[in-house]
């Protein structure tokens, strides 16, 4: 999983079309896309796109409402029978919100999918989840991603902006992003970075997307398609990082040496942990 793309589900049009945009993960929207007058009409649009979209090389999520509000019922209960690889869950005051909508998933998930629909949540739009990062383990069975987002936490705090003059993210939200990345790993899920706004700007993307990749993010979130390919390009390893991952491996695998000497740097578990990460990410994108 690198690229999650973020679809309207109110319109059958751009989810079709979402399909040629190369995204490994394809999020029908049910949320902030949907006005909440045309919420209960585009139930049934995500569903047909689910169903018309099944097997597909890509996964597909569906962003429902929120636990708190009064669509979010109904949003899982009319997409679950048509067999999503997942739900995203907006807007959690912690992880037990995980729970919460692991029993609303049972009650309408398909009897072959029994506990196999995933989990991606959004930890930092509360103040109280994002909090939550560094107290709980959000670890849960069905919980495939952790990912950040500073546009509601600006909201929910009270923020004028969460980005300085330079760009940057200030200091509340570098922080969000910190805990959501840690969290992650804890839970043994994958970390992924919130969108960039600005989809014209695609150096600045770029820019970004490497850099969330050096911290350690698996993923990021795109808003528009043409943002899908940047994002894809940053987080596939480049040849010279593949072939540093097999010469890493080759080297421990004839040693029994708990470290060695490779080009006169000296390695050990960790660099062997980063070569097989780096080649284990060379495989299959489905989440």
């Amino acid at each position: 999983m690198r690229s999650l793309l973020f679809v309207p589900g109110h319109s059958a049009r751009m989810m079709a079309k979402a399909a040629t945009s190369g995204a490994d993960v394809l999020i029908f929207d049910l949320e902030d896309a949907v006005r909440p007058d045309r919420k209960v009409a585009a139930r049934k649009l995500v569903a047909d796109a689910l169903a018309d979209s099944a097997g597909s090389s890509y996964a597909r999520y569906v962003r429902v409402n929120s636990l708190d509000t009064a669509w979010c019922g109904g949003d899982v209960e009319a997409v679950m029978p048509a067999g999503p690889d997942g739900i995203v869950l907006p807007k959690p005051f912690g992880p037990n919100d995980l729970g919460r909508l692991d029993g609303l998933m049972s009650r309408s998930e398909l009897a072959a999918r029994s506990g196999q629909t995933k989990i991606i949540a959004v930890c930092t739009e509360t103040a109280a989840a994002t909090l939550s990062l560094a107290a709980k383990s959000w670890a849960h069975p069905r919980l495939a991603g952790l990912v950040w987002g500073g546009e509601d936490l600006s909201a929910a705090i009270g923020a004028t902006a969460n980005r300085g003059a330079d760009g940057q993210y200030t200091a509340p939200f570098a922080l969000a992003r910190s805990l959501c990345l840690l969290a992650a790993r804890a839970a043994g899920v994958v970390p992924i970075d919130s969108v960039f706004t600005d989809f014209r700007d695609s150096d600045a993307l770029a820019r970004e997307t490497d850099a969330a990749r050096r911290d350690g993010f698996s993923a990021k979130i795109a808003i528009h398609p043409a943002q899908v390919d940047i994002i894809n390009r940053c987080f596939t390893p480049t040849d010279a990082e593949r072939r540093w991952a097999e010469r890493v491996i080759a080297a421990f695998e004839a040693s029994d040496a708990g470290a060695l000497q490779l080009d006169g740097v000296m390695l050990d578990a960790p660099h062997l942990a980063q070569a097989r990460r780096i080649l284990a990410s060379l495989g299959g994108r489905r989440p």
